[in-house]
């Protein structure tokens, strides 16, 4: 049960209660079906269905841009469902992603081969399509533009392994800088925001790249399992013969050595992002690109010396992702989130770890970056010891009352669009 694992985080559990009832809506407004087209609505449901965090904050965007963020998403996530089909044979699978760009101009073109989970954004590809053709031409031109280049890499990476950390970032531009780089340039089409930010792609690459590094690290044992491999060669190879060496438990201390590594890489885009969230305007423009963000810093706290990653499953709380996701609303409180955070890892690093001295480089960049009077003040207006006592029983009794409540009422959640 998702509170009781927030019970020694009397915050957590105070914020999962206020999101239950109702203050979910601050970060995830009801969307208005009725006036959308049959299409549409099914392009949300598919988004709902793909991606539960990305859906939150997509469905909150403001105006036209909600509709080209989510057709965008939904382009990339067939895109990407093709690339990680490892059912399909390599001679056709490279084929299909240089060429996915063009499916969007083929009013009929789906794909019924696949045997991933999400292959129904491949099977159903028409119902995306038309609602692509539905939108603004400078819409259009970013998605189709972002669509070929990332086919245009990915395709390159499946016939060569990540081998360098340029690969790496090579590689993590091509399937998530690109996106970055994209949403930028989506953001200021729509005028809700300056043309700067669609104009500077070093800084909206970097946002990409600090989310997909963190999912790559997280999922190493999943990928492993399902015979994918990303980590780079130059990486793990100072610690094993072989990557899946790693998860053996007499090479723990080599497997912790080389995730440090890998996490205190990934912490150098956190300046950036630092100054990419900073230049933003539109309120629902900042929710959307800081949420992930503040969900990726946590999960890399959650990472950094940990053996579990090489075990099973390393995932933040629900409770702690719903506190995440109510108070990065604003940039002091980002920048006080990303320094807890970072003060964890600082905590956590070892005098013997081969990266010590480049992580305590990085972490004091960070701290640089994000520790202000400001940012002191919006994580030290906490609730008194005596009151979250009391919030955290009264949060215990609602939370059951809440539901007993849902469980007696058969109507669908908004998240599924119904």
């Amino acid at each position: 049960m998702d509170i009781v694992k927030s019970l020694g985080h009397p915050e957590e559990m105070y914020n999962l209660l206020k999101f239950k009832m109702g203050g979910c809506r601050t970060v995830m407004p009801k969307l208005d079906y009725e006036t959308m087209t049959e299409t549409m609505r099914t392009c949300f449901l598919y988004l709902n269905q793909t991606s539960r965090s990305f859906a939150a904050v997509i469905q909150a965007l403001d105006g036209e841009l909600r509709q080209a963020v989510c057709i965008f998403y939904l382009v990339l996530r067939a895109l990407d469902t093709v690339e990680d089909d490892m059912s399909i044979p390599l001679e056709k699978k490279v084929p299909l992603l240089q060429d996915f760009h063009s499916f969007l101009y083929q009013p009929e073109w789906r794909f019924t081969e696949s045997q991933e989970k999400d292959r129904q954004v491949l099977e159903d590809f028409p119902t995306i399509s038309v609602e692509f053709r539905n939108l603004g031409q400078e819409y259009q031109d970013v998605i189709s533009d972002i669509c070929h280049r990332m086919g245009i890499g990915m395709a390159e990476f499946l016939e060569k392994k990540v081998g360098s950390m340029k690969d790496w970032d090579e590689y993590c531009h091509y399937v998530a800088g690109l996106v970055g780089i994209g949403l930028s340039r989506l953001f200021s089409a729509s005028r809700l925001e300056d043309p700067e930010i669609g104009r500077d792609t070093e800084l909206a690459n970097s946002m990409g790249l600090f989310l997909q590094k963190t999912n790559i690290i997280r999922d190493y044992l999943e990928d492993q399992q399902e015979g994918r491999s990303f980590w780079p060669k130059d990486a793990w190879s100072q610690f094993a013969a072989k990557l899946e060496d790693l998860a053996q438990p007499q090479n723990l201390n080599a497997a912790l050595s080389c995730l440090n590594l890998l996490v205190t890489d990934a912490l150098r885009h956190v300046p950036d992002v630092i100054s990419y969230l900073t230049r933003l305007r539109n309120q629902s423009v900042f929710n959307f690109c800081a949420i992930p963000q503040v969900m990726a810093i946590a999960t890399l706290s959650a990472c950094y010396n940990n053996p579990q990653v090489f075990q099973g499953v390393v995932k933040i709380r629900k409770g702690q992702a719903v506190t995440l996701m109510m108070q990065a609303s604003n940039m002091d409180a980002v920048k006080a989130i990303v320094s807890q955070y970072s003060q964890e890892i600082l905590q956590k690093v070892s005098h013997t770890d081969p990266s010590r001295d480049k992580t305590l480089v990085i972490l004091e960049l960070i701290r640089g970056k994000t520790v202000t009077q400001e940012t002191l003040q919006s994580r030290g207006h906490l609730l008194s010891p005596f009151y979250l006592s009391a919030a955290m029983l009264l949060a215990a009794i609602s939370w059951q009352y809440l539901s007993a409540v849902a469980g007696q009422n058969p109507t669908a959640t908004d998240m599924q669009g119904h």
